[in-house]
């Protein structure tokens, strides 16, 4: 049984400490939205959004090659941040470990 999404995210609202974290993963997320257009064809898949905090946003890479593609990318990556008027200090980029 999947419980009901928008009853859950007016409790995350409601919950101080919750509400932060909604508002982290919402922030997060809409940086991912912001560089997906400067990610060249096929590599948008292999991105995800990792943390955000106020030392800066993490970018998950599902790979090496992944990883060092979005490092060359860095500058044109904080430029559509700052573009959409997004915040952020730095980004860092990390592999995605894989576990199981």
């Amino acid at each position: 049984m999947v419980p009901d999404v928008d009853p859950v995210a007016r409790a995350l609202e409601r919950a101080v400490p919750l509400s932060s974290l909604l508002q982290r993963l919402q922030a997060s997320q809409a940086c991912l939205e912001a560089i997906k257009p400067c990610l060249p064809s096929g590599l948008a898949p292999f991105v995800k959004a990792g943390p955000w905090d106020e030392e800066g946003w993490t970018v998950l890479a599902a790979n090496a090659a992944v990883s060092a593609k979005l490092r060359q990318l860095q500058p044109r990556l904080v430029m559509a941040l700052a573009d959409r008027g997004l915040k952020v200090t730095a980004i860092r980029v990390k592999v995605q470990s894989h576990t199981g």
